[in-house]
């Protein structure tokens, strides 16, 4: 609030001066010299407020800030994460078998060498096998498979191929002994491939050797004194 008083004649300068050392300075008010010699005189009265604010701006900020959270469609409100998953219990550790069980399935690859007396003379050979056993530990049949076989001869052109049964039990300790029985394919580069077979014995203790005996068409009968070193591919 402001009041103004305007005196009705013109100050001189005494007048005025006398006003500016006897009138105590108003703190709030203000004087003021007009261009035509006029006295104003301001008074400015500052109201106080001792209550509580009023809550008009806050309750307005509210609702704009609620108006634009629903106005929004990308508005995502404050979600709580539910509960972690129950971990389920832990399961028991896998039982191992142990490692003197031996048995279950094995596919064995190795080279092979043998010396084999065909045709009337003696000759070498050198090639590669591949047996896919089925062994059972304490049984009357300890051992039952297959066992596919190829072989070069080392002194002149040829060699054979051949697919033979296996067949084998533990009569001493865990020595493997058996038989063998099956078929061969003489192969020559000048004749046409001729056909056998053979009976065998072999034995297995890390290594297993073998003899076996057989006939071929055209050569006659022949005798094969050999080794194979199985090493195991698979096991099941």
């Amino acid at each position: 609030m402001a009041k103004f008083d305007i005196a009705s004649e013109a100050p001189t300068e005494a007048t005025w001066n006398a006003k500016q050392t006897t009138r105590p300075e108003a703190p709030r008010s203000v004087y003021a010299r007009i261009l035509s010699g006029y006295e104003v005189q301001v008074h400015l009265v500052t109201t106080r407020n001792w209550g509580m604010p009023s809550p008009a701006p806050l309750v307005l900020a509210i609702l704009i800030t609620s108006g634009t959270a629903v106005a929004d469609p990308g508005f995502v409100p404050t979600q709580t994460s539910p509960d972690p998953p129950v971990r389920p219990p832990p399961q028991p550790s896998p039982v191992l078998r142990p490692t003197w069980d031996l048995d279950g399935f094995y596919l064995w690859l190795g080279p092979v060498g043998a010396v084999g007396h065909e045709g009337g003379g003696w000759d070498s050979t050198f090639g590669g096998d591949l047996s896919l056993i089925r062994v059972r530990e304490r049984r009357p049949v300890g051992a039952l498979g297959l066992s596919l076989g190829a072989s070069k001869w080392t002194t002149h052109d040829g060699g054979r191929i051949w697919l033979d049964g296996l067949i084998g039990s533990e009569p001493v300790g865990h020595v493997m002994v058996g038989l063998s029985a099956g078929a061969l394919l003489e192969l020559d580069q000048i004749s046409a491939p001729r056909i056998g077979g053979t009976v065998g014995l072999w034995a297995y203790d890390a290594i297993a050797p073998y003899a076996r005996v057989g006939y071929i068409d055209d050569l006659g009968a022949f005798v094969e004194f050999g080794l194979h070193i199985p090493l195991p591919v698979y096991r099941h």
